[in-house]
């Protein structure tokens, strides 16, 4: 009788009691939750942490676009930190351009006007995409003789400054779970 009373109790127990929740793989599932956050949304914050941290230290107009840059440059399939690391090297982050022109890329030699940093930075990514990944020049070094001839140092330029986006400590920013 003992043991039988026993395994009803267990039975008992393990039915009231809640459930394990496992993890998927690249998932964080937490019980009583509805929502499941997969690790690739944890690294795309991450991404916007870094970005806004680097381009705030520099006091860049283009602080508050972090988050456009990434999900334009990821919609084309592009670096995420190339366009960001060029406007270092073309106009200081957005700090000197035409007035009105949201060129910080110095696009058609800075001439070129956009309608507003959104545009600009969907019609430049998009343009880098086309007109220089889909032709296989997808690092600074291969981009730089078409970008900007006939500069001998903006290739490198723009990769200190993809790096020093890359190097950015989130860590203070981590997460515990």
């Amino acid at each position: 009788k003992r043991i039988l009373l026993l395994i009803f109790a267990v039975l008992m127990a393990a039915s009231i009691l809640p459930k394990p929740v496992q993890a998927q793989e690249n998932k964080l599932v937490m019980a009583g939750y509805s929502a499941v956050l997969k690790s690739t949304d944890i690294q795309a914050d991450f991404r916007v942490v870094k970005l806004q941290t680097f381009l705030a230290k520099y006091d860049s107009l283009l602080t508050s676009y972090a988050q456009v840059f990434i999900d334009v440059a990821d919609e084309y399939q592009i670096d995420w930190k190339l366009l960001p690391a060029i406007t270092g090297v073309e106009s200081t982050f957005g700090k000197q351009i035409p007035y009105n022109s949201y060129n910080a890329y110095g696009w058609n030699n800075g001439n070129y006007y956009f309608k507003s940093w959104e545009d600009s930075i969907a019609k430049v990514s998009q343009a880098l995409r086309e007109k220089y990944y889909n032709r296989g020049l997808d690092t600074p070094y291969k981009i730089g003789p078409v970008y900007a001839p006939p500069s001998k140092t903006w290739a490198g330029k723009v990769n200190d400054f993809m790096q020093k986006i890359e190097q950015v400590d989130t860590e203070a920013f981590t997460l515990t779970l």
